[in-house]
Parts: C-alpha cells; structure tokens; sequence
C-alpha cells in the first residue's frame, strides 16, 4: 500500500509536468506540502488520536463498572456484612465509610484511605469461618467468571481484590468442614487474609459509590440507603 501512494505521487507529479510544465511551481507546492506534513502530523497524532483514545478509555471504564456493580450486587456488599463479625473494632470504622449524598471528591478520597490503612483488630471463630466459607463457595463460579473478564485487565485494584478474596476462598476449602481446633498460628493466618480482602473490598466499595454519585445519581441514592457501613441500612426511603 505505501509504495502503491507513492508511486500514484510519482505519477500525478510526471503528469502534472507533462501536461503544465512548471517545475518551479510543482516544486513549491511539493515543498509546501511537505511544510504543513508536520501540522498534519500534530493534529492527527496528538490531538485527534487523544480523543479518540480518550473516549476508548470512557468505554472501557464504563464496562469495567458495571463488571464491579455486578460482584457488589452479587456478592461484596454481602461480603462487607459478614466481615464486620470478624472486625472486634468495626464501630470505630463505619462512621468514617458511612458516605452520604453531600459527599464530596475529597471526603471519598480520605474514607478510601482510612479503608486501606485502618488498624483493623480481626478474631476468627470457627461459626463465622463456616457460613463465610460456605458463601464463598457458592459463588466460587461467578468469582471465575469476573476473573476470566478481559475488561478488568486494566483495573489493578479491582483485580488485587478478586486475588485476595479467592486466595481466602481457597484457604477455606482445603481446611477441615468443622474448622475447630486449629492451631493458633492458623486462625491467626486465617484473620490476615480476612483483613486484607475486607480493606480492598471496603476500599473499592467506596471508589465505586463515588462513579455513581458522578455518572448514575439514581444508583448512587440506593448505594447511600444500602451502604453496609451506614447505620441502619435499607432500601426503604423513610420519611
């Protein structure tokens, strides 16, 4: 294809001079040519391919999104839920996640910070470690579908989170049904991995109400009611 363009060039060129005979002039106009090539290049290059560069990402996001709504109205705020009877000092951290409608950029920011590095106090039972394994498992499918969606290549945090919480899944299983009498040093091991899905879980939980409240302020008024941190959530609006 490129020799076919620049030998069509040649020809138009040959042409042009066969028939008008001005060199002096189709020179000009070559060398002008060449002088704009550089413009061209900047509008095309760096501008018009940011656009549309720009508008692949939206899409991207937007299908990333609703891959995230999706394991939230499946299974993480269920997850959230459960993971408070394992937090001794949860109270101390569901003001602080407890967003609202007059939430602004910088108090999602600072609840998104005080998620990852929050001194979480964990204590495994053998009771609460059986029926969050057994809500593991019965999602354990739809946890390899998400991880298997090629949109969530480019969400670094979303995927950690997947990771952390199938690493606990897996953790659960290979452990005895009753999960009694285990050594000290495994529930110890067992209340880590809980802490480090529920700090990525609480995290993107918050990053995700933030993208309603922005894009979908209809969704985002039902995230607000159902929020697991706040203090009473329900889908109910009360007067």
């Amino acid at each position: 294809m490129s020799l076919a363009l620049v030998g069509g060039s040649i020809v138009l060129y040959a042409t042009d001079f066969l028939v008008f005979g001005r060199p002096r002039e189709i020179a000009f106009g070559l060398m002008d040519n060449i002088a704009f090539l550089c413009i061209y290049i900047l509008v095309v290059v760096f501008v018009v391919e940011d656009v549309l560069a720009r508008r692949e990402k939206q899409a991207m996001l937007k299908k990333m999104n609703m891959v995230i709504g999706a394991f939230f109205s499946a299974l993480g705020r269920d997850l959230l839920t459960k993971f408070v009877l394992f937090v001794d000092n949860a109270a101390e951290l569901a003001p602080r996640l407890a967003f609202t409608a007059r939430w602004e950029k910088a108090d999602f920011r600072r609840a998104m910070e005080t998620a990852r590095t929050f001194a979480y106090q964990v204590h495994v039972a053998p009771a609460t470690l059986r029926d969050l394994r057994g809500c593991l498992l019965n999602n354990r499918g739809f946890l390899l579908g998400l991880l298997e969606n090629p949109n969530l290549l480019e969400h670094e945090r979303f995927t950690d989170l997947l990771w952390a919480v199938f690493h606990l899944v897996e953790e659960l299983e290979m452990r005895p049904e009753s999960l009694e009498r285990l050594p000290a040093a495994d529930y110890a091991h067992l209340a880590g991995d809980v802490k480090r899905a529920y700090s990525l879980i609480a995290s993107e939980w918050l990053a995700y109400a933030q993208h309603l409240q922005v894009s979908y302020p209809f969704l985002f008024s039902l995230a607000v009611r159902i929020n697991p941190f706040g203090a009473d959530p329900s889908p109910v609006i009360q007067a």
